[in-house]
């Protein structure tokens, strides 16, 4: 449902955020498949990699479509004039590459999850979202959020003759608007319900209470804050600074500035993210098999499973 030039970086963010809400979830399922074959430790066999590929396959790859057949100029972020500006590739790249690009979102983030390096899997989707939303904030040339707010070709084309104000409100007032709330309605309070119930379902397993630091409602405007909040403000930033002081430099000054604030050890992100309990080190869990008595006195082989937390290391 979104610009054709940004859908790949959202479905990459899309899927890192989904790993990263689902991070002790995915522990807990590395642990308890150690041992198993090879089978119930394949990648389909993951619930949560099987309903992210299903959340991108079924939700943004068809109205992703719709937008491009019911409005190719806005798009194709106003590339294309119309359909038969549209190369056919385009359309198989966009259906195909949305799951793809959540898949690996996913699987980078699980994959930094899993070695306890949870804040890097974070960056990821900072990363992802960075580029989504600085794609639709300043484009490759500067206009992306006039290409954005320009409903159709000829409304792009007169984006100069009127002002900011009135050109967002033609684009308020439009079908192509209509039709991005209808979508958003469904496919992000799927994705916002999807990652905040995750992430609950992680903060009942062991070990969360001691990591969650803050109410579960301030945990979860917190992640989202830093999932979703802090990547468009850097996109606004970067764009600002562009714009002002040019690309060779105001892109290097703010890769400063972003290191500065995402990198140190006491960085204000850092300490934000320690507060949410998602992890950040190598938490375990560890199977103890428990056989209760039998009937008889001799332990049931058809014993309690626990889960009971490791430490970390």
């Amino acid at each position: 449902m979104i610009q054709i030039q940004a859908a790949l970086f959202w479905a990459y963010a899309v899927g890192a955020t989904f790993a990263l809400a689902a991070g002790r979830q995915l522990q807990v399922w590395e642990r308890i498949n150690a041992g198993e074959g090879p089978r119930t430790r394949s990648r389909a066999a993951n619930p949560y990699l099987a309903l992210t590929v299903l959340f991108a396959a079924v939700l943004m790859v068809p109205t992703g479509l719709f937008l491009l057949w019911q409005n190719p100029s806005w798009a194709t972020m106003h590339v294309a004039d119309g359909h038969e500006g549209v190369w056919a590739g385009f359309v198989l790249f966009y259906a195909g590459g949305i799951p793809v690009a959540a898949v690996l979102g996913f699987l980078a983030a699980q994959t930094l999850v899993l070695v306890g390096a949870g804040y890097w899997a974070y960056l990821q989707c900072v990363g992802g979202y960075f580029l989504l939303f600085g794609t639709l904030v300043h484009g490759w040339d500067g206009s992306g959020y006039e290409r954005f707010l320009s409903p159709g070709a000829r409304d792009w084309a007169d984006w100069p003759h009127d002002s900011v104000v009135n050109n967002a409100l033609d684009f308020l007032t439009s079908g192509t608007f209509l039709a991005l709330l209808v979508f958003g309605a469904a496919v992000i309070g799927t994705m916002l319900m999807t990652e905040i119930g995750w992430l609950l379902e992680g903060w009942s397993l062991p070990g969360a209470d001691e990591d969650r630091k803050v109410h579960p409602v301030l945990a979860v405007a917190i992640a989202g804050a830093g999932v979703h909040g802090l990547p468009f403000l850097g996109a606004v930033t970067a764009s600002v600074l562009v714009r002002l002081l040019g690309g060779w430099l105001g892109l290097p000054l703010f890769a400063v500035l972003a290191g500065v604030v995402l990198l140190p050890g006491r960085s204000p992100v850092r300490r934000l993210y320690d507060l949410v309990g998602v992890p950040h080190r190598h938490w375990r869990a560890d199977l103890d098999l428990t056989a209760r008595p039998g009937p008889d006195g001799p332990a049931d082989p058809g014993g309690e499973t626990q889960l009971t937390e490791g430490r970390p290391g």
